[in-house]
């Protein structure tokens, strides 16, 4: 995987820093502690405004660990595009979408350290369904599910239960609809349960 802003000791320190500010500025504050595991994906949800990428970035700089996210491959354009990079971006062609999980499953067994943050909802438009992509990624690659949040009522932002999938795919997506459940996004009327489509 690509070197980020973390990789650099003392950028690293400012961004924290810089991190905390924002969070203060905003009135945010961060709630749980990093799992003690060195490979896991988080959740990150609701996802409905672009102020989750600001507010939802300062939570997890502010912990001062390395993680990559993933995210649509038109977000990284020019003049954006190295500056995301560097924050740990990998674009993602969505409509490749099982080879973004074989390929993140064969990424996650090469290294021994690794941490990917994913939004199922993908898009801050209103859905009907979350995307199955990191449920199957976690799975493939014998990973725990970490289910970070951004409440908007509450102003707090962290990291909630790790799950370690069973293979039952609805019945893990009701744990994680019961943990969501009470969770605001910046725009309710735009989130959705954690929801998936059922295979008929």
């Amino acid at each position: 995987m690509h070197h980020t802003i973390i990789d650099v000791p003392i950028l690293k320190d400012l961004l924290q820093g810089l991190s905390i500010i924002i969070l203060k500025v905003f009135g945010w504050r961060r709630e749980g502690q990093l799992p003690g595991v060195e490979k896991y994906i988080i959740i990150g949800a609701p996802h409905t405004s672009n102020w989750d990428m600001l507010i939802g970035f300062a939570i997890l700089f502010s912990y001062k660990f390395k993680f990559y996210w993933m995210g649509k491959d038109t977000l990284f354009r020019w003049p954006f595009r190295s500056l995301f990079i560097w924050l740990g971006g990998i674009p993602i062609d969505r409509s490749k979408s099982s080879n973004v999980v074989a390929q993140s499953i064969r990424t996650f067994k090469e290294n021994t350290k690794m941490v990917m943050l994913i939004t199922p909802e993908g898009t801050r438009k209103k859905i009907t369904y979350w995307k199955t992509g990191f449920y199957y990624i976690a799975s493939g690659a014998n990973i725990p599910i970490v289910l970070g949040f951004l409440d908007y009522q509450r102003k707090a932002g962290g990291f909630g239960h790790v799950l370690y999938p069973t293979g039952d795919i609805e019945a893990d997506m009701k744990k994680i609809r019961s943990f969501y459940a009470n969770t605001v996004g910046k725009y309710p009327e735009k989130s959705v349960p954690a929801t998936i489509i059922r295979k008929t």
